[in-house]
C-alpha cells in the first residue's frame, strides 16, 4: 500500500495543476473529501481560529497542531500537507516536530523563515530569520524525515520583509537545502508571481491563493502557464464556514428560530459523519449476538 508522501508524490508527477483546499477539522476535511480534491492541506490558522479562537501569531503549540495531525489522517485517506510554522523551536524541535508529523500521518510538512513566533504570511509585521538560519531549519528536516517519500515544503516570507530579490535567493538556498516544494509567501504582483515561476522553472512550486490576502488570486490556467504546481487555498474552507456560521447564527438571534437559515441537512450530515457505517456494524454485531 502506498504511503501519504508516495500518494502526493504521485499526484506532483501527473501533469496539470493541483489544487490544495485548507482544511482544519473533520468536518471541513471530509466535505474536501467527499467534493473530490486529491489532497488537501492542514492549514495553521484555520486550526488556531476554529480550535481556540486565537490569530495565527504562533500561539499554537506543537503538541496542538500534532494532535490535529493525527485526527485528520483518521477522518480522511486524503494525503495532506502540515504547516508547521516554524518548527516551533529551534533546530531540535525542527527535527522532532518533522518525525512526529511523518509518524501521525502527514504527506509532508511546511516549514518557514519567520521569526518565532510567527504570524499568518498575508498579516503585517511579519520578520524573518537569517538566511543561513532559515537554511538550517530546511536541511534539519530534509534529514528528519523517516524516508525520502515525505515532502519538505520550505517557504519564506522575505519577499514582504527584505523584498523579492531575497525571496528567490533563499529559495535556492532552500533547495540546495533539500526541499521539495518551494514555496514563496505573498508575492502582491502579477509581475512577481511570473519571476518566481521563471527563476524556478521546473521546480515544483506553490501559489497561496488567500482571498483578500496580499497576493493576486488567478484562475488555475494562468497559475499553470506562469509555472505553478500547485494553488493552495488555505483560507477558503474557514471564510466559508464563517459567512454561514454568521448568518445561520443572525438568523436564529433575531427570529428565535432557525427557520429560514442556510443549513446542511442533518441527514447529510449523518452520513458525512459516518452513522451508515454504526448501523451497519450494530446489525452485524446485534444479529451475531442474537444467534448465540
Amino acid at each position: 500500500m502506498m504511503s501519504a508522501g508516495q500518494k502526493f508524490r504521485a499526484l506532483l508527477a501527473a501533469p496539470g495543476l493541483l489544487t490544495l483546499p485548507g482544511v482544519y477539522d473533520g468536518i471541513s476535511a471530509r466535505l474536501a473529501e467527499k467534493a473530490g480534491f486529491s489532497a488537501l492541506y492542514m492549514t495553521g490558522y484555520g486550526v488556531a481560529a476554529s480550535a481556540f479562537g486565537l490569530p495565527d501569531a504562533g500561539l499554537v503549540s506543537g503538541s496542538e497542531m500534532l494532535d490535529r495531525v493525527r485526527m485528520l489522517a483518521g477522518a480522511v485517506s486524503l494525503p495532506f500537507i502540515a504547516d508547521g510554522d516554524t518548527g516551533y523551536g529551534g533546530l531540535l524541535n525542527v527535527d522532532r516536530t518533522v518525525r512526529l508529523y511523518a509518524r501521525a500521518g502527514a504527506a509532508g510538512i511546511q516549514i518557514e523563515d519567520q521569526e518565532f513566533p510567527k504570524k499568518c504570511g498575508h498579516t503585517p509585521h511579519r520578520r524573518v530569520v537569517a538566511a543561513a538560519d532559515a537554511e538550517r531549519r530546511v536541511r534539519v528536516a530534509a534529514c528528519a524525515r523517516p524516508d525520502r517519500d515525505f515532502l519538505i515544503v520550505a517557504r519564506t516570507d522575505a519577499a514582504g520583509v527584505l523584498g523579492l530579490d531575497e525571496a528567490l535567493r533563499r529559495g535556492e538556498r532552500f533547495l540546495e537545502a533539500g526541499a521539495d516544494i518551494l514555496f514563496i509567501e505573498s508575492p502582491e504582483s502579477l509581475e512577481d508571481l511570473r519571476r518566481v515561476g521563471e527563476t524556478f522553472r521546473g521546480v515544483p512550486l506553490l501559489a497561496n491563493m488567500v482571498e483578500g490576502g496580499r497576493t493576486p488570486v488567478l484562475a488555475a490556467a494562468d497559475l499553470q502557464g506562469l509555472g505553478f504546481k500547485i494553488a493552495l487555498y488555505p483560507a477558503t474552507g474557514f471564510l466559508a464556514a464563517a459567512l454561514a456560521l454568521a448568518g445561520a447564527y443572525r438568523t436564529l438571534a433575531e427570529t428565535g428560530s432557525s427557520q429560514g437559515a442556510a443549513l446542511y441537512s442533518f441527514a447529510a450530515m449523518n452520513a458525512l459523519m459516518g452513522f451508515p457505517a454504526v448501523y451497519d456494524f450494530e446489525k452485524t454485531w446485534s444479529e451475531t449476538e442474537d444467534k448465540r
